[in-house]
C-alpha cells in the first residue's frame, strides 16, 4: 500500500508540474496578446463597434462552448484530443503578426478578428478537458493543492505575458509584427511540454477515468430553482450593462496614441487588480452571503462613467474599476451558482450560467461599440445605469429567500 501511495504522489506532483507549465506558457501567449488586441484592431482600421462585437462574440463562444466541449469530452472520453486541439489552436495568436498582410475581401482587420475568436474557441475546447485530467491525476496530494498551484502558474503567465508584449512594443517602436511573432517562442515551448506530458500521464489518466462509473442521466428540468433562474437572468443583465474590456482598451489606444505599450501595461494593471479583488470578495461573500453580490452589480456602472471621459485619468480609473468588478465576478458569481443549485445538476448549471454570461458580453460589446462610434457618451452612461438597476432588481428577487 505504501508503494502504491508513493507512486500516486509521484504521478500527482508530475501532473501538477506539467499542467502548471502548460498553463504558464498558455497564459503568456493569450494574456500577453489580449492587452493589445484592441489597439491592433484599431491600427488595422476597425471601429469601436467592430472591436466590441469581436470581444463579445469571443466571450460568448468562449463560455458557451464549454458546456458542449465538456459534455463531449465526458461522453467520448476524448480529454487528451481536446487538450491538444485547444492548446494547438493558440497558434492563432502568433499568426496575428501576418493578419494585416492578408486582407479578406479587402478588409484588413477581418483575419485578425477571426484569429481572436479562434483563440477564445481554443480556450473553450481545452478548459473542461484539462481540468478533468488534472483532477483525476492529483488525488495523491489533493485537488485543492493541485488547482491552487495551477492558478498560481496562470497568474504568473498573466503577468509575464503583458510585460513581455509591452517590452517588445517599446523596443520595436510599436511594431505589432515582431510583437506577435515573439509569442511564437512560448507557443513552441507549450507544445513541447504537452508532447512530453502526454506519454507520461496518459496511462494514469486512462486508468483513473476507467475506474469512474458513469452516473445515470437525470431529468434536469425540475432541479433548477426559480432563484437560480432569476439570478442567471440578473447576471445576464449585469454583463449586458458592463462595458467590455476590449472597448476600454480601444479607447485607451485612442487616448495614448502610438504608445501601444502603455495599453499593454494597463491590461497588466487590470490583471493585478483582478488578482487582489477576487480573494477579498470571496472572503466577504462567505461572511455576508448572497447580499454581497449587490456590490459588483452597483460598481458595474463605474467603468462606463470613467471611460466616457476619454482622457488618461478616465482610462486608468476605468481599468481599475473594471478589474475590481472582474475579480468579483470570477469569484463570487460562481459561488452563488453553487449555493443555488443541487450537486447532481451543478455541472449543467455552470454550463448554462457561462453561456448566459457570455451572451451578456456579446450584447454589451455590440451596444457600447455603437455608443462609442457615434459619440453617444451620455446615452452610454444612462444605458449602463438603467440596465444595472434592472439587474439589481432581479438580483434582489433571487436573494429574497435568504433575507
Amino acid at each position: 500500500m505504501s508503494e502504491e501511495s508513493d507512486e500516486l504522489k509521484r504521478i500527482a506532483y508530475m501532473s501538477i508540474m506539467l499542467f502548471g507549465f502548460i498553463s504558464l506558457f498558455g497564459d503568456i501567449i493569450y494574456e500577453g496578446a489580449r492587452g493589445i488586441i484592441s489597439p491592433y484592431l484599431e491600427f488595422l482600421g476597425a471601429t469601436a463597434l467592430i472591436v466590441g462585437v469581436v470581444g463579445g462574440v469571443g466571450e460568448f463562444v468562449g463560455y458557451g462552448l464549454r458546456l458542449a466541449s465538456g459534455y463531449i469530452a465526458d461522453a467520448k472520453r476524448t480529454y487528451w484530443p481536446f487538450v491538444f486541439l485547444g492548446y494547438g489552436l493558440l497558434i492563432s495568436i502568433p499568426l496575428l503578426a501576418f493578419a494585416g498582410y492578408f486582407p479578406i475581401m479587402g478588409v484588413p482587420w477581418l483575419l485578425a478578428a477571426l484569429l481572436v475568436i479562434v483563440e477564445r474557441i481554443a480556450k473553450a475546447l481545452r478548459s473542461p478537458a484539462r481540468d478533468t485530467l488534472l483532477s483525476v491525476t492529483t488525488k495523491g496530494v489533493g485537488t485543492g493543492k493541485a488547482f491552487g498551484f495551477h492558478e498560481l502558474m496562470d497568474q504568473l503567465g498573466a503577468v509575464i505575458g503583458p510585460i513581455l508584449v509591452a517590452s517588445v512594443l517599446y523596443l520595436t517602436d510599436n511594431n505589432y509584427f515582431y510583437t506577435f511573432l515573439t509569442l511564437l517562442a512560448p507557443y513552441l515551448a507549450l507544445i513541447l511540454i504537452i508532447f512530453l506530458a502526454y506519454p507520461r500521464l496518459k496511462p494514469y489518466t486512462d486508468k483513473a477515468l476507467a475506474s469512474f462509473r458513469r452516473e445515470k442521466e437525470q431529468k434536469l428540468g425540475s432541479k433548477f430553482t426559480s432563484e437560480f433562474k432569476t439570478y442567471t437572468f440578473a447576471v445576464f443583465l449585469n454583463t449586458t450593462g458592463l462595458i467590455h474590456v476590449l472597448l476600454i482598451l480601444y479607447v485607451a489606444s485612442l487616448v495614448f496614441g502610438e504608445n501601444a505599450w502603455i495599453v499593454a501595461l494597463l491590461y497588466l494593471a487590470l490583471q493585478g487588480v483582478d488578482a487582489v479583488a477576487a480573494p477579498i470578495s470571496g472572503h466577504m461573500y462567505d461572511k455576508v452571503g448572497r447580499k454581497f453580490l449587490l456590490a459588483p452589480f452597483i460598481l458595474s456602472v463605474l467603468p462606463t462613467i470613467f471611460i466616457v471621459m476619454q482622457n488618461p485619468l478616465g482610462v486608468i480609473l476605468a481599468v481599475i474599476s473594471f478589474g475590481v468588478v472582474l475579480g468579483m465576478q470570477e469569484s463570487i458569481y460562481r459561488s452563488a451558482v453553487a449555493d443555488l443549485t443541487p450537486l447532481e445538476v451543478r455541472g449543467t448549471a455552470y454550463g448554462i450560467f457561462n453561456t448566459v454570461y457570455g451572451l451578456g458580453f456579446l450584447l454589451s460589446g455590440t451596444i457600447f461599440g455603437i455608443f462609442l462610434d457615434y459619440n453617444l457618451l451620455f446615452q452610454a452612461v444612462v444605458f449602463s445605469i438603467l440596465i444595472q438597476i434592472l439587474a439589481i432588481t432581479s438580483l434582489l428577487y433571487s436573494i429574497k429567500p435568504q433575507t
